[in-house]
């Protein structure tokens, strides 16, 4: 007796490319692995033994196989219409089972991964007739009342845990392979798959050029439906009047925040989109999906944090390729809050193994690549679109080209909100009532405003490129995620952990609008400064972020830098500090970020118990407002914003958008409703105003 292999079955309809598929599969799996190959086709009893024949398979085949133990069976002669010759499968590392019923309910107890292949019925007939010829065609609908009716009572690809859309072009395996190794059943046995993905080598070229960034990425990735720009749209930070480096140290921090710019999306050999929702994942790899239940961030650890790739000699950034999107605020389920369902994805992200980042300091573009036979032609592809939106005689045209397009709508969309301004002013109430019975000390109190529009009015790229004008920000961003578009002026960093394990929190509480008049624009940040308000909602989310850090900090590493300084925006003042420590060696990256999710900022202190006092109050989710917008990076790096002064547009089949933003305050014992409830409406202005909207009416 051998040990259990593993087992795969490769099911679907006749015509959907099974064969091929888990002939090449095994071909590739053959490089690291011992691998058994049997097809059902040599065992069904005729024309009309789909049932029989699958019974047969699981008694005779799969059951031996499965306890390691040779199988023997007897096989079917089509040329005669009877039993033929007795035959052994003998068991290996890897056993694929292909064909109709491979994944029957009565198999699925002994399988570890379940694929299924899908066409369209008319390529499966002429694929299946080609292959088969005439013996095939006189019983085609024969077999096919066959499959529809095991189909009706056995749900196989509502059990499958990986789909393939089979088109016949090569291209399926390769896809395949990528997302086997995430299937927790499969893990173990494809380690050397695993580790030859962390070995890949990443090609890095600098070009000299300083791009019209808007229209480098519209260029490259205007037609990707999934891509992702992480934006410091204010590359100015840390200079004065004259462009000089400004020497205090706020503009130092303001500039290394706005250092580095990304542009990505899912092309490649190598590109993948990741969504999940309330418990499971769905990755997607070309023509293929695999579905993996289970927590995201224990999902995310087996990604990413194992330092696959090194950064290579003279790049100054930090991102070496990887995941880069949006985790939703409903994600603490997983980190000790309630579940809450939400209409957007709870996280979405695409996996880039080719990127641009715009090195703003530095005044050059970098092209990053993952080793791949379509590397050379995207790298060509990369450079003509860089030198084409390089601005050689003016730098100020690079604002220019921005501000060419504005959002232009038919009518201004109407937004009503989850709370009217007199429901608003009861909750902070309410909240007030629970700081007072010592259940809380600070809660973040937030409302979401909706609007609902004709998908053809809006635009999200033109109305980003709005927002990036209006509000240039240290952490922009614009995601295109299939129907999820994300235009984002975040000014606030969530959590950054460098590759050596350095981390870093900086949040923002305490905020002031900025005015025209000098004068009182000075005012205003002196107000700030000296609020005792503010400065105690900004102490209390430090010791929290203090507190979430040591978790996965080396003991005495948490340190602040920074207390309660001013930082002046575009259109806000604002109070930030800066937490730091240090990852203990060994630690579980993605754990780290998920001990310290959702932002304390956004939720108020202490943590756990102002999130279900939240829930009660805010009787909704929040989808993707105040989670995290950013990347985690193949060198075990990661820089993630929180997700605030963000505009969500969700399409629907109805050809409509969902139009979502959220608004908050911290609300402390000595808040102020009817000021509360003010800041909500000056924190809205900048995006309302921006699509020409105001804000709902009570």
């Amino acid at each position: 007796m051998s040990p259990a292999p593993v087992i795969i079955a490769v099911d679907g309809r006749s015509g959907a490319g099974k064969t091929t598929l888990a002939v090449e599969l095994a071909a590739r799996l053959r490089a690291h692995h011992k691998v058994s190959l049997f097809h059902l086709e040599d065992i069904y009893p005729g024309w009309n033994g789909l049932a029989a024949g699958v019974e047969r398979y699981v008694t005779t085949v799969l059951t031996p196989l499965s306890r390691g133990e040779a199988a023997t069976w007897t096989s079917w002669d089509w040329k005669n219409h009877y039993d033929g010759d007795t035959r052994v499968t003998l068991p290996a590392e890897i056993v694929i089972i292909e064909g109709v019923g491979a994944a029957a309910e009565a198999a699925r107890p002994m399988l570890q991964a379940v694929i299924w292949a899908e066409s369209p019925d008319d390529i499966r007939r002429t694929r299946a007739l080609d292959r088969d010829g005439a013996a095939y065609e006189p019983y085609w609908d024969q077999w096919a009342a066959q499959e529809d009716e095991w189909l009706g009572r056995d749900d196989v690809p509502g059990h499958a845990d990986l789909r393939v859309h089979s088109l016949a072009d090569g291209s399926a395996p390769a896809e395949l392979l990528q997302l086997l190794p995430y299937l927790p059943a499969l893990a173990p046995a494809l380690a050397p798959e695993l580790s030859a993905r962390r070995g890949l080598r990443l090609h890095a070229e600098r070009l000299t050029a300083i791009p019209d960034a808007p229209a480098l990425f519209h260029a490259l990735y205007g037609r990707s439906a999934n891509a992702v720009w992480l934006d410091s749209s204010n590359a100015a930070a840390g200079k004065d009047d004259a462009g000089q480096d400004a020497g205090d140290q706020a503009a130092r921090t303001a500039a290394e925040r706005s250092r580095f710019s990304i542009m990505a999306d899912d092309g490649g050999t190598f590109g993948q989109l990741v969504t999940h929702r309330a418990g499971v994942s769905r990755i997607k790899a070309g023509s293929c999906t695999a579905t993996v239940p289970g927590p995201f961030f224990r999902w995310l650890d087996t990604v990413w944090g194992r330092r696959a790739v090194a950064v290579p000699d003279g790049y100054p950034g930090e991102f070496t390729l990887g995941w880069l999107g949006c985790l939703g605020y409903e994600l603490k389920r997983e980190t000790g809050g309630s579940d809450v369902s939400a209409p957007t994805p709870d996280a979405a992200l695409i996996f880039a193994g080719r990127a641009l980042v715009l090195d703003h300091a530095d005044g050059a573009v970098w092209l990053l690549a993952l080793e791949a036979p379509d590397a050379g032609e995207w790298l060509a592809q990369a450079r003509a679109a860089v030198e084409n939106a390089a601005i050689r005689a003016d730098p100020g045209r690079a604002a220019e080209a921005g501000a060419s397009t504005g959002v232009v709508l038919p009518e201004p969309p109407v937004f009503r909100s989850r709370d009217t301004g007199k429901r608003y002013r009861e909750k902070i109430t309410a909240a007030q009532h629970q700081i007072a019975e010592g259940n809380t000390y600070e809660v973040c109190l937030t409302t979401t405003l909706e609007a609902r529009i004709p998908a053809a009015s809006l635009d999200p790229w033109t109305t980003y490129l709005a927002l990036r004008r209006r509000n240039p920000a240290p952490f922009a961003s614009y995601l295109r995620l299939g129907e999820l578009s994300v235009a984002s002026t975040s000014p606030e960093r969530f959590l950054k952990i460098a590759s050596d394990g350095g981390m870093r929190a900086e949040p923002i509480k305490g905020t002031r609008r900025r005015a025209a008049d000098p004068e009182e624009d000075r005012q205003l940040r002196t107000d700030l400064a000296t609020s005792l308000k503010d400065r105690a909602e900004n102490i209390m989310i430090v010791d929290l972020l203090r507190n979430d850090l040591s978790h996965f900090a080396e003991p005495g590493s948490v340190t602040v830098s920074r207390l309660c300084a001013i930082e002046t925006y575009a259109t806000v003042h604002q109070m930030v500090s800066t937490i730091d420590a240090r990852l203990l060696p060994g630690a579980l990256r993605a754990e780290a970020v998920a001990a310290c999710f959702p932002a304390g900022s956004m939720t108020g202190a202490p943590k756990i118990s102002t999130m279900a006092i939240l829930d009660q109050l805010e009787a909704g989710p929040r989808g993707l407002y105040s989670g995290a917008i950013g990347y985690f990076s193949l060198n075990g790096a990661a820089d993630l914003a929180v997700a605030i002064r963000t505009l969500v547009v969700s399409t629907t089949g109805d050809a409509t958008a969902e139009l979502s933003l959220g608004v908050g305050g911290a609300i402390t014992s000595d808040s102020v409703p009817d000021d509360e409830y003010e800041e909500i409406r000056t924190k809205a202005h900048g995006v309302l105003s921006t699509l020409g909207a105001d804000f709902p009416d009570d």
